[in-house]
């Protein structure tokens, strides 16, 4: 197969740079961050860009260029490392975390699909059989999760249309933000709606939660978690046009362009978002607050021109619409890719014995079986947080956690195998950044400190304020997984003992 794509037209510097934006960089962050720290999230974003951001891309491209022909990824890269176990436990980790994802998403999908037709979030009023909005919505996630895997499992040759559609619809997104967040600046004579009162403002949280130490350091894991997907580039790097020169140059300058777009972005809501005003105020939640942020854009726009109330509250419909319709594109797309990508390379990387049964079976290059239990799995998660009682707040934020962590605690697993990917001579490497044993181990040392730091204070950080449940609720998804991959470790090794044929 690798003979069939060496013609295949390089990646230029620019187009890597392009690759690499879109991979990583999300519309939801802003206006997120933005609600849980103010201004206050911009130093996080330059912090995490430096200690993590920069040097764990490094690490990928230098894995990525290691293993550019293994079939099993992530799996490939800590096995060839560190041991089939370690990376076992790692990728499934990894795995699982898109898990989490699912379910997260399986439930958060209709915000955006309400403002698509309503113009605003009006979930929380949704309610059918007698059932209270909660449990309407994980009801709604289930039939989802079956729909997406039923299509899935017949092929994905339409759903990079559906990808591209909405990506290019979240483009469009940044450019209305600009545009007019820069209009209402120059209408109002450069009065910010979030006032900069001094440089706390850049430092302490207007949300209340976000206040306290511990609640400000743990906002660096949804800093960290804005810069998810780094580790795909690693794939690139045998694609790229002069990749020893080019590809450290694209990642830094992606990299610089990320963090100042994040950084740029959330000082752009604050001027024509008061945080007090618009949200403080009841029914916003991390879930849904990127759409507020977005309508009230709409709204304070009509105001600048002049509008009348009415015209200004239905332009602020309008653009939570186009909102609302660009993030569901955008999170179809990535659902249906998710839903089979990741369990497709786990199966792929990993030694059939890992599996129960048949599900290490491929049949028309999709892990058929397999997505099928993964289905079952998150609609069981999917119900069991439905259907748990707590209020529709709690709900979306306590899934946003768990994804967040969940999500990037394998970064550590990555990059603790750095340094024995380094120390093993047999492995070639033909691209290498980290030239010298202590760049190697500083760059280390740093990435694994700040993902491990940031997760640290994320967890805890509930327990602090009396709210055990949801600390509880973080330790207890990761955990759960890593159990499981341990059981089917051991499972798999005294099968083997027994039988002396065993698969790579």
């Amino acid at each position: 197969m690798a003979s069939d794509v060496t013609e295949t037209k390089k990646l230029t510097l620019v187009s890597l740079i392009l690759m690499i934006f879109t991979s990583v960089f999300g519309f939801a962050n802003m206006p997120r961050s933005f609600y849980l720290m103010g201004y206050g999230a911009i130093p996080w974003y330059i912090l995490s860009a430096i200690t993590f951001f920069i040097p764990f891309a490094f690490m990928m491209s230098e894995y990525g260029a290691a293993f550019k022909n293994e079939r099993g990824g992530i799996y490939s890269w800590m096995e060839k490392s560190v041991g089939p176990k370690y990376a076992f436990i790692g990728t499934f980790m990894w795995f699982a975390s898109y898990i989490v994802w699912m379910v997260n998403i399986c439930s958060t999908i209709w915000i955006p699909f309400s403002n698509a037709i309503f113009g605003k979030d009006v979930t929380s009023t949704w309610g059918i059989f007698g059932l209270n909005s909660t449990q309407t919505i994980g009801i709604l996630g289930i039939i989802w999760i079956l729909l997406v895997t039923f299509t899935a499992s017949k092929g994905l040759d339409k759903i990079t249309k559906v990808t591209s559609v909405g990506g290019t619809a979240v483009v469009i997104l940044n450019v209305v933000l600009l545009i007019g967040a820069l209009i209402i600046l120059i209408a109002n004579g450069g009065h910010l709606a979030e006032a900069v009162a001094s440089s706390q403002s850049f430092v302490k949280s207007p949300n209340p939660e976000y206040q306290s130490p511990i609640g400000m350091l743990s906002f660096l894991v949804f800093a960290i978690f804005a810069y998810g997907g780094i580790e795909v580039t690693g794939g690139l790097v045998d694609q790229t046009e002069k990749a020893e020169v080019t590809f450290p140059k694209g990642v830094t300058i992606a990299a610089l362009i990320i963090a100042v777009g994040y950084s740029l972005g959330i000082f752009l809501c604050g001027i024509f978002t008061n945080w007090n005003d618009v949200l403080s105020q009841k029914g916003v939640h991390m879930a849904n607050a990127a759409y507020v942020v977005m309508q009230n854009l709409g709204y304070q726009l009509g105001q600048s021109l002049n509008m009348s109330q009415a015209a200004s509250l239905t332009m602020g419909a309008w653009v939570a619409r186009f909102v609302g319709l660009s993030m569901f594109l955008a999170l179809t797309g990535a659902f249906f890719t998710l839903c089979y990508s990741p369990l497709k390379q786990i199966i792929e990387g990993t030694p059939k014995e890992l599996w129960p049964g048949k599900m290490a079976e491929v049949k028309n290059g999709m892990p058929i079986n397999a997505m099928w239990v993964q289905c079952i799995t998150v609609i069981v998660f999917v119900a069991l947080v439905s259907f748990g009682g707590d209020a529709a707040a709690k709900f979306f934020s306590r899934l946003v956690l768990m994804t967040n962590v969940a999500m990037t605690l394998p970064y550590m697993f990555l990059s603790g195998a750095f340094i024995a990917f380094k120390n093993k001579k047999e492995i070639v490497k033909p691209f290498e950044i980290y030239k010298s044993k202590s760049l190697t181990w500083i760059c280390t040392i740093l990435v694994t400190f700040t993902v491990g730091f940031a997760n640290f204070f994320t967890i805890i950080e509930p327990a602090t304020v009396g709210n055990l449940g949801d600390t509880i609720w973080m330790i207890a998804g990761p955990l759960f997984f890593t159990l499981v991959a341990l059981a089917m470790y051991s499972r798999y090794e005294k099968k083997c003992s027994k039988n002396t044929v065993c698969s790579k």
